[in-house]
């Protein structure tokens, strides 16, 4: 059995752990990032983990084929260097990753963006498991999302695309964290619709003392909360929206939509299935299936894990 050492990097937390080539799960951690004491002392707590990782292995006798980290930003075709893109962790661009991480734990190291390796585990581990063409759609703080055509991540020339959250739905829509306008996850992201609520309630008069959160709205949802429902509704329109023109263009087997808010219950993807329906071309969507993650928290490193086994040497 070969084992592999998965980071999954993220603006509050890292989550590492060890895993098998079959995806068993045997060593489990997490650590903060720091992400606002900048890019040195981020990369000094991804040492500690990936040493931690081997620490453990080693008391287990088990000498890991690689490690595989997924980042925020975009990462050079070499799986080498993070380019930037990374908004969450203070001065992560033009970053050296793996070199600095292979110098300090004697390892193997690949790295690629955090999206596309959870889309990675969702599809060798998770709900896309056995399935060669796939689209993953993380739905958070903002949208983030992978590509996987063939059975391999598909990163477009230079590794600059799948971007998937900066679908321009609108010309002339609401400004995105990007710089543009109208992008799907200006209108789709959970943060939007945590705005979108309260615009709403705004205009209603209503005002509520606890604090807005995507779980928030959910729970009023299911309590029929008219201003919940309304968001929601848009909330789902717009992902759907987006979703269709993806199949549209790739037509894989399976969408799959992780994040936190994918697991609120079989309502969430059910209505996005509804509005998809309404904008996709039918024959396009004729053997696409669209489903939840089913790896949750894990999906990151899992996917990170067999990046490390599908890059060793």
């Amino acid at each position: 059995m070969k084992y592999a050492i998965g980071v999954d990097l993220g603006g509050t937390s890292i989550k590492y752990g060890l895993l098998g080539q079959n995806g068993e799960l045997i060593y489990e951690e997490i650590m903060p990032t720091e992400a606002d004491k900048g890019a040195e002392v981020v990369i000094q707590n991804l040492i500690s983990a990936v040493n931690n990782a081997k620490q453990f292995a080693k008391s287990k006798k088990i000498v890991p084929v690689g490690v595989g980290i997924g980042t925020p930003g975009i990462v050079d075709r070499t799986n080498r260097i993070v380019l930037g893109g990374a908004d969450n962790i203070t001065g992560w661009s033009q970053i050296p990753l793996a070199d600095r991480i292979e110098e300090a734990c004697q390892l193997s190291v690949s790295i690629n963006n955090d999206a596309n390796l959870m889309g990675l585990g969702e599809q060798t581990f998770g709900s896309a498991k056995n399935c060669s063409d796939v689209l993953f759609i993380t739905v958070g703080t903002g949208i983030g999302g992978a590509v996987i055509i063939n059975g391999k991540l598909f990163g477009g020339y230079d590794n600059r695309g799948t971007e998937l959250g900066h679908i321009p739905l609108f010309a002339d829509g609401i400004p995105c964290a990007c710089g543009s306008v109208g992008c799907l996850e200006a209108y789709a992201s959970t943060n939007a619709l945590i705005q979108q609520f309260r615009e709403l309630s705004a205009k209603s008069g209503n005002s509520l003392q606890d604090e807005i959160t995507g779980k928030l709205i959910i729970s009023l949802y299911q309590q029929q909360h008219s201003i919940a429902v309304q968001a929601l509704n848009s909330h789902y329109r717009y992902l759907g929206h987006g979703i269709a023109g993806l199949v549209n263009i790739f037509s894989p087997q399976k969408v799959v939509i992780g994040g936190g808010i994918s697991g609120s219950g079989a309502f969430y993807i059910h209505n996005i299935k509804k509005y998809f329906n309404m904008y996709v071309m039918p024959d396009c969507a004729v053997n696409t299936e669209i489903c939840a993650a089913t790896l949750g928290n894990r999906a990151g490193l899992s996917g990170a894990a067999q990046w490390a086994f599908l890059n060793v040497q």
